[in-house]
């Protein structure tokens, strides 16, 4: 594998992938309470992502090596799952800890990050 030193060009467009990501992060983190599914906030992600960052989101559909495609726009890990969960209809329940991770791709530079939230007030 080849490492390419970015220019200043190149740095800026990670830099603005990267912001994105985090400001993905932050518009779901008032969403994240009890009884919201992780299918819901895929959604909200995912429109948030096209409609107001003006992104892509790289999860969707991603399927290296003939493998089936990642169905939905973030990943999401309920307590003990390790990581890379598949969103889905279960409602979080108060005292939940979700790790929600996003990764955005604007211009053809990837922003990748992920967070931990609280679900309810403890």
């Amino acid at each position: 594998m080849t490492i390419t030193i970015k220019d200043s060009a190149g740095i800026a467009g990670m830099r603005v992938a990267g912001r994105l990501a985090a400001e993905l992060l932050d518009y779901l983190a008032p969403f994240v309470k009890p009884g919201i599914t992780t299918n819901e906030l895929d959604r909200l992600a995912e429109a948030h992502t096209q409609e107001v960052l003006n992104a892509i989101s790289a999860p969707l559909n991603y399927a290296p090596g003939g493998h089936n495609p990642y169905p939905k726009s973030i990943c999401t890990s309920i307590n003990h799952q390790v990581c890379h969960g598949i969103p889905n209809d279960k409602p979080l329940k108060k005292g939940d800890i979700v790790n929600v991770d996003v990764t955005v791709i604007k211009d053809g530079w990837h922003g990748d990050s992920s967070r931990m939230y609280m679900v309810g007030d403890l």
